[in-house]
């Protein structure tokens, strides 16, 4: 399942391991559009990496943090490390590609 991550339980979250990072909001549709797809690669990547969703109007610290001006945006960390970072609305292949590169 999508971890709902928090300035309290990010660092411990993407600290070890590859973390997907999906920043959204509710009022966004591309976002609305996103968020089944990252579901779905939790469940299909779960044991293999970790998967997150920030809701950015309730962490703006943690979007300002790491240069979020559009969302969806997705980073993915490796090892507490920002990776690779995509802005838009992205397919679930693409998504896969970027986690598995770095596993």
């Amino acid at each position: 399942m999508t971890q709902v991550l928090t300035k309290d339980n990010f660092n411990q979250s993407i600290e070890s391991g590859v973390t997907l990072v999906d920043f959204w909001a509710p009022w966004c549709g591309p976002c609305k559009m996103q968020l089944p797809i990252v579901d779905e690669l939790s469940t299909e990547l779960s044991g293999t990496a970790t998967i997150g969703k920030i809701n950015v109007d309730e962490e703006p610290e943690l979007a300002s943090q790491f240069g979020v001006m559009s969302i969806p945006t997705l980073i993915v960390f490796k090892d507490g490390q920002p990776v690779d970072k995509m802005v838009g609305l992205q397919s679930k292949d693409a998504l896969k590609n970027k986690i598995q590169n770095q596993i």
